[in-house]
């Protein structure tokens, strides 16, 4: 199927439908997803509609994230914590960052030494 073919009304709704996945979507107008991501890219109702859709998606999923970490899911708690309370110090690994007036080395003996 050629971009001249897909209608803009009936790509909205697969979006929807298939939760902005463009896989499945291609797969149910029949034709490939690249030609599919192209028509969005160049219509813009199609594109918002897409970005609705993978927001939505977010929101749900978030929302059962939620859901697993105050039933006391361990994985879920864990997850949480380290993307959202990182500001907390729930973190695999500590971040550096630079300001232009600190200096910050490390001598191989650093290394060596697993510092």
């Amino acid at each position: 199927m050629t971009q001249k073919k897909l209608d803009t009304e009936r790509v909205i709704a697969l979006i929807d439908e298939c939760r902005g996945n463009l896989s499945a979507a291609a797969a149910r107008l029949g034709c490939h997803r690249n030609t599919l991501r192209s028509y969005i890219n160049a219509h813009p109702t199609c594109k918002a509609a897409l970005e609705r859709a993978r927001e939505s998606m977010i929101d749900n999923v978030e929302s059962v994230l939620y859901s697993k970490a105050l039933a006391g899911e361990a994985w879920a708690v864990c997850f949480f914590l380290k993307t959202q309370a990182k500001h907390r110090g729930y973190v695999e690994r500590q971040e550096l960052a630079n300001s232009p007036d600190s200096t910050f080395r490390v001598t191989w003996d650093d290394v060596e030494n697993g510092n």
